[in-house]
């Protein structure tokens, strides 16, 4: 196994300081992952209701046991192309700055548990708005995921922080 990372344990809690667990996901060809601290739930699409003048990334909103979450096509927010929502398609709400959101993806494909040398900073080549959105990058065997910081999702939390 690859330096620093180990076999996903859902129910393990050594309590160490220097592990964290991710959830990695999949938006076209690539790989991401966010911290499993942050994540509430994963469910299976749900079309969202659009709202009117919202950012394109912003599919709308849907209502999630009586709260109405905004739901954010997380492609379009980092630059890639849209989402096209499928049968596939999973919204990951996810809770940051005590605001609750869903990121529309491709699919979840792991849960990781990592040490925290696993992770490398966002390379200096990378623009300051990558580094704004991606915390750091792992190299797991021949695949790249790249940490996205929640906290930058929605641009009221960005004014917040």
């Amino acid at each position: 196994m690859t330096s620093g990372i180990t076999t996903p344990h859902l129910n393990d809690n050594r309590g160490d300081a220097h592990t964290r667990e991710l959830i990695a996901f999949r938006m076209g060809e690539q790989e991401f992952c966010v911290d499993i601290m942050s994540v509430r739930e994963i469910r299976g699409w749900t079309a969202a209701t659009p709202l009117p003048h919202a950012p394109s990334y912003v599919i709308g909103v849907i209502n999630l046991r009586g709260a109405v979450l905004p739901i954010v096509d997380l492609a379009a927010r980092l630059g890639f192309a849209s989402t096209a929502p499928t049968a596939r398609s999973v919204i990951i709400v996810v809770r940051a700055e005590q605001q609750l959101f869903g990121l529309l993806v491709d699919g979840v494909s792991d849960i990781l548990t990592v040490t925290d040398d696993a992770l490398q900073p966002t390379p200096n080549i990378a623009s300051e708005l990558a580094r704004q959105f991606v915390r750091g990058v792992m190299a797991i065997d021949t695949r790249m995921i790249s940490l996205i910081a929640t906290d930058n999702v929605l641009p009221q939390l960005q004014a917040a922080a």
